[in-house]
């Protein structure tokens, strides 16, 4: 007959492996969901990026380069990241890929210029013309819309669904222009976590275009200056536009 001891080295023994098995089918269990997570939510931008058609001939076609958002592909294009979304028929607008295809309808650039980096300007519809600068003070809306009115006696139009992130989408609904190239006087509109802005984006107003493409902007609420006005250095660039009336 086994010993005591004999006894209880073999149920030390069967509780280890008990114990590893145990572990082992946890981990098991954790990475099967995990991969089922990753095919849920990558698998469908994946398969639109690659079964995309070829854009139409009269589009302009963009290959998606490190970096890029739809949002700043957007920008550099004068239109909105929801008609790219909607026109490229992407399953999820969050999650492009690069040298991925992106189709851009040409009448979102001006006749002529192939880049659209060019200010569009809506054929036929003024610019519409805020009267009153209805931004908290202290914010950098507060503080863009009101140089801007400095500069050129009136305010920015949009008061509602106007974080700074959704100003480029804005300002073309009020048909006023939005550019990829600076201009002294125009609002630069910084997408989220471009060149330091946080989630809700950043607005800030060109001083001074520098002789490397560079601006100076004055904005307020920009890093620890919450209700200043400081000036910082800033290039155009992805996530970057100019907006003007």
């Amino acid at each position: 007959m086994l010993s005591t001891k004999n006894h209880q080295r073999i149920w030390t023994y069967l509780n280890q492996h008990r114990a590893v098995s145990i572990i082992a089918g946890h981990v098991v269990v954790v990475t099967v969901l995990g991969l089922v997570w990753l095919s849920t939510a990558f698998a469908p931008a994946l398969f639109s990026a690659l079964a995309q058609a070829p854009c139409a001939k009269s589009d302009q076609t963009y290959m998606v380069r490190g970096g890029d958002t739809l949002g700043s592909i957007a920008a550099a294009h004068a239109t909105t990241w929801q008609s790219l979304a909607s026109y490229n028929h992407l399953a999820n607008p969050n999650i492009i890929f690069v040298n991925q295809r992106i189709c851009i309808q040409s009448h979102g650039v001006v006749k002529g210029n192939p880049t659209g980096n060019q200010p569009i300007v809506p054929v036929g519809l003024a610019a519409v013309r805020g009267r009153v600068n209805p931004f908290a003070y202290g914010q950098c809306t507060w503080w863009a819309s009101q140089r801007y009115f400095q500069l050129h006696g009136f305010y920015v139009p949009w008061a509602t669904n106007a974080n700074a992130w959704q100003w480029q989408n804005r300002a073309l609904e009020f048909h006023w222009h939005v550019s990829s190239l600076p201009s002294v006087g125009s609002i630069m509109n910084l997408q989220p976590g471009v060149q330091g802005a946080q989630g809700l984006g950043h607005v800030a107003v060109v001083e001074m275009v520098m002789s490397n493409g560079h601006v100076l902007a004055s904005s307020m609420n920009w890093g620890p200056n919450y209700s200043q006005v400081t000036n910082f250095e800033f290039y155009p660039g992805p996530g970057v536009s100019f907006i003007s009336a």
